[in-house]
């Protein structure tokens, strides 16, 4: 069994796979610092909020006995609330990244249509039997 299961797990797919998923969660680390850091600086410069995640909907009142900060974060853990900042930036997170996996796509297959195509192989040889039965079949038509 651990024969199989070493065979499964060093199979290409498998390893391609793997590599794939920790490039994908490194590469979306790196979208985070772009939202977070580039995008939602600028746009809460042009909006007047410093930060998305502090826009919420509380579907609570607000105990009175709460001393803690009226922020998404803290508030979530006392009351039910509707994060609306927190679900802009997340959209915002997988737009940016789509679209910068269409971008490496297309220009994957652009580089694929740039490749010469190889010429296609020959046909391997008619095999003898073949050749006597259509010799035969065309002295039958006469």
């Amino acid at each position: 069994m651990l024969k199989e299961f070493r065979d499964f797990a060093m199979r290409g797919n498998v390893l391609d796979l793997a590599v794939g998923v920790i490039i994908g969660a490194a590469f979306g680390k790196i979208v985070d610092s772009v939202v977070n850091d580039l995008i939602m600086p600028v746009v809460a410069a042009i909006v007047g909020k410093p930060d998305f995640s502090d826009i919420f909907i509380p579907l609570k009142d607000v105990p009175a006995d709460y001393a803690g900060a009226m922020t998404y974060a803290e508030l979530s853990k006392v009351i039910p609330v509707f994060g609306v900042g927190q679900f802009i930036t997340i959209v915002l997170n997988f737009v940016i990244l789509a679209w910068i996996i269409f971008l490496l796509v297309k220009f994957a297959n652009k580089l694929r249509a740039a490749e010469p195509e190889a010429a296609p192989a020959a046909p391997p040889p008619t095999p003898e039997d073949i050749i006597l039965l259509r010799e035969i079949r065309d002295s039958l038509k006469k």
